[in-house]
């Protein structure tokens, strides 16, 4: 069981996280945390040479709101993580299966709600492969 789809994506890649960013404004989504492991390993651990890696915490309103009120807790897997890495192949861009990680929740009311989200997340990905 894979918990994530990708897509290598052409172009460089703060263009990448940038065009991630809109293409998730698009589908609803607003990116409330974006961690930079490439700086926190360079500061924290003084690892000066690893690839650019960012780490967006993406969320949609609306759908967050459906699943707290079905689900008090689900506030623990939240927000969604989209993630934007480099590798000798290029830059790839991951995101959460939110019908995978939904799975673990033990509440159908939440079922049409990773249908949803996994739509949209599949939409994104085929927009940033374009």
């Amino acid at each position: 069981m894979t918990y994530y789809d990708k897509r290598r994506v052409d172009g460089d890649f703060d263009s990448v996280v940038e065009r991630t960013t809109e293409a998730l404004a698009d589908e609803g989504f607003g990116v409330l945390s974006d961690i930079d492991v490439s700086e926190a390993f360079a500061k924290k651990l003084d690892i000066e040479d690893y690839p650019n890696y960012r780490i967006l915490g993406a969320c949609n309103p609306p759908l967050a709101k459906q699943g707290l009120d079905a689900e008090t807790d689900l506030g623990v897997l939240l927000p969604c993580n989209v993630v934007v890495y480099e590798t000798d192949d290029g830059v790839l861009v991951s995101m959460v299966d939110p019908e995978t990680m939904l799975s673990v929740v033990d509440n159908d009311e939440l079922d049409d709600i990773a249908d949803d989200v996994k739509s949209r997340f599949d939409r994104v990905l085929a927009s940033l492969a374009e």
